[in-house]
């Protein structure tokens, strides 16, 4: 009972506070209908503790109500546990401290998939290590969080540890020094064949926008042509970041976005700043049903200044301006405060039901590829700068749909789905067998071909996959993905992420298509006078 007493306590002279304050004031000043679902909820506390079956743990169950109470508001308004805000907070911030790898649990032992550029562990470990002992204690069977306990830590400190590597007979003994790890935004930036620059961005968080600047500045200085922005599956983050990026590629003077709310300081008008030089070529955003928030508003800008060209299908439609609040255990409610608004004027949030949020996200994704819910003819319309017709009504509708996104087989899942990591292992192996490959990228990405005594290696492994029931003539079938599966994991076990991701963009028949608009970017930047 003395639970019970101090929650209706606590409770009572919270209510108190909040009536004398203005917000409460004004919430009491709309009817007495809050006081009455107040006392309801009280009246609800007391029962259950007097009557429920057994013994109520109120830290469970007040957790429940608070993620009730802000469900019911919008599907973007949370309660973040005290226990979350630490992963949370790392996330965004752009560092944490550690000896800095990129990892899998590969046959029970920690396996290097890339060490972090300008870590600790970068020149020291390499893709396909195998982390055998930790400060001399195995690390077979280690756990993730495991991993976590022991390879993070404060910037100094010592960790031994004991490699596996495939070519070599022995272990290899290994001391690192933890330092700060940088968390990249900028997953790969490269310039192609033709001139074409490519950025892929997977979030905005503290640094993206030093990224990159700094990758555009680094193509540039490669022979950049044209630049398309990869915002494909990038679910968002710091809207301050978004303005930073945006403002680098616009000259001064243009409206970003705005932002509307009921509160005085959540009513913003964002402008890029008045500066002499900025990028002066032609831009392509590449956006997908996963592309959300700051990526919308990267796409909303580009499309509504006449900057760039956007492709691929309308996006999430998430333009809610949320702000953070901590509460006094740690934990914090992030509450929605505004909405974002493009230059035009259109509303990038979609349609929801409040406190429906499961059929808010189901909606999306049960739509096939590339098919809205509502017709473009249905939207409302806005102009551009230069008088182009775009279209609201929730999400950035782009200029170009691209075709569906190419798939695999079901029965090639099948074998990723049993070992996200069965490429890489036969590409690492192949490495160690044919050190001679690293000698010459650009001849590597011109004319390397898997041998097909390396595919019938592959297929004798597949096919050996136990409780699969795979069909012999549907994997055959996938065999030009296979072997760009494994010519990208050659590259990345050979000379890191961006080659990778290179041959990686051979077989994404979104980029290849995204490339046949670059006149159409062309013309309206020159229209509106950016180029």
């Amino acid at each position: 009972m003395k639970t019970l007493k101090y929650i209706s306590v606590v409770t009572l002279v919270l209510l108190g506070i909040f009536a004398l304050s203005p917000s409460g004031q004004a919430l009491f000043a709309q009817g007495s209908d809050f006081y009455d679902k107040w006392r309801d909820f009280q009246d609800m506390v007391k029962i259950i503790n007097t009557n429920y079956v057994e013994d109520v743990d109120w830290d469970k169950t007040m957790i429940g109500a608070q993620n009730g109470l802000m469900e019911a508001l919008d599907p973007h308004s949370v309660y973040i546990g005290a226990e979350r805000m630490d992963q949370i907070n790392e996330s965004f911030r752009g560092n944490f401290e550690g000896i800095g790898i990129e990892f899998d649990i590969i046959d029970d032992y920690i396996t290097v998939i890339t060490p972090i550029v300008g870590s600790p562990s970068d020149g020291l470990l390499a893709p396909g290590d195998q982390i055998i002992k930790i400060d001399d204690a195995s690390a077979f069977k280690i756990t993730r969080d495991g991993v976590f306990d022991k390879l993070r830590g404060p910037k100094g400190s010592r960790v031994d540890l004991e490699i596996a590597r495939l070519g070599e007979t022995e272990l290899i003994p290994v001391t690192i020094f933890r330092d700060k790890i940088p968390i990249y935004s900028v997953l790969a930036k490269f310039v192609m064949d033709d001139g074409t620059g490519y950025i892929l961005l997977n979030r905005f968080a503290a640094t993206t926008s030093n990224e990159v600047i700094a990758a555009i500045g680094e193509l540039q200085a490669q022979g950049m042509e044209r630049l398309i922005i990869d915002l494909r599956n990038n679910s968002g983050g710091y809207m301050d970041e978004v303005v930073k990026i945006v403002d680098h590629i616009l000259p001064g003077g243009e409206k970003i976005l705005s932002t509307k709310g009921r509160l005085k300081n959540a009513n913003e008008e964002m402008y890029s700043k008045h500066k002499a030089t900025f990028y002066k070529q032609p831009v392509i955003a590449i956006i997908n049903k996963g592309s959300a928030s700051a990526s919308e508003i990267l796409a909303g800008a580009l499309q509504d200044l006449d900057r760039g060209v956007v492709v691929g299908e309308t996006s999430f439609g998430k333009g809610l301006v949320q702000r953070q609040y901590p509460l006094r255990d740690g934990s914090a409610v992030r509450v929605t405060v505004a909405r974002y608004y493009t230059p035009s004027g259109r509303l990038i949030q979609r349609e929801y039901e409040n406190g429906e949020s499961q059929d808010y996200y189901a909606e999306l994704y049960d739509k096939d590829y590339g098919k809205d819910t509502t017709k473009l003819e249905d939207r409302p319309t806005y102009k551009t700068k230069m008088g182009r017709t775009v279209y609201g009504g929730g999400g950035i509708s782009p200029d170009y749909e691209l075709e569906d996104p190419a798939t695999i087989s079901k029965d090639l899942a099948k074998v990723r789905r049993n070992d996200i990591r069965f490429f890489f292992k036969i590409a690492s192996d192949y490495a160690a067998k044919h050190p001679e490959l690293a000698q010459d990228w650009p001849a590597f990405m011109e004319s390397f071909e898997v041998e097909d005594a390396l595919m019938n290696e592959v297929y004798e492994k597949i096919f050996a996959l136990e409780d699969l029931e795979l069909d012999e003539e549907t994997i055959r079938g996938d065999e030009r993905t296979i072997r760009y599966y494994i010519k990208s994991e050659l590259a990345g076990k050979l000379w890191g992420r961006n080659e990778q991701y290179q041959v990686r963009t051979l077989m994404d028949n979104q980029i290849q298509e995204a490339r046949k608009y670059f006149e159409k970017a062309r013309e309206i930047a020159e229209a509106a006078d950016y180029l």
